[in-house]
């Protein structure tokens, strides 16, 4: 099985900011970055499914400046196989272009499954799952907090909690599935 997770790179809520002494706006010097903490649940799952299934390939990609290279290496301290960056200007960077970008990286190595955070932390706008599911025309399966395959490994079921409980999804491969906390 081949996995693609993404790697997103966002700044680091813990970080303390100091103003600048010309009084023009925070020092973005001193902000520290790290992995989206819904990246890093795709990556952790990604790893349980290698796991159970016994043998794959888990692909990180990271889209952005050479920076993001640091949240490629920690999927690969994580435990995946190899990492992609897609570097480009992230102010120019919204959904679409992501979806479109992670597409591309899709059409070329040919994933079973693709699971993304649900949402980065610094936007909130929970769209590029939902979109790149669209340009590849695959099936997907949102919020998701636990994920199992099926036993002939030609899709899986999908948990996930909605309004009253849990509900549950099932997928064929290839796939799209985000993951929640």
């Amino acid at each position: 099985m081949k996995i693609l997770v993404t790697a997103k790179r966002v700044t680091d809520p813990y970080t303390t900011l100091t103003l600048k002494k010309d009084g023009g706006g925070p020092d973005l010097a001193d902000v520290d970055y790290k992995m989206n903490p819904f990246c890093e649940i795709a990556v952790e799952e990604a790893l349980k499914i290698i796991e159970d299934f016994g043998e794959g390939e888990i692909i990180v990609a990271g889209i952005g400046e050479d920076e993001a290279t640091k949240e490629i290496r920690t999927g690969l301290a994580m435990g995946a196989h190899r990492g992609i960056l897609v570097e480009c200007e992230e102010e120019e960077l919204d959904s679409d272009l992501v979806a479109q970008i992670l597409k591309a990286i899709v059409d070329k190595e040919e994933p079973d499954l693709v699971i993304l955070g649900k949402q980065a932390t610094d936007g909130d706008s929970n769209q590029v799952g939902q979109l790149l599911a669209e340009y590849l025309g695959w099936p997907q399966a949102t919020f998701a907090y636990k994920i199992e395959i099926n036993d002939d490994d030609d899709g899986a079921e999908v948990m996930r909690e909605v309004d009253g409980g849990v509900e549950t999804e099932s997928l064929s491969f290839p796939a799209v599935i985000t993951t929640d906390l």
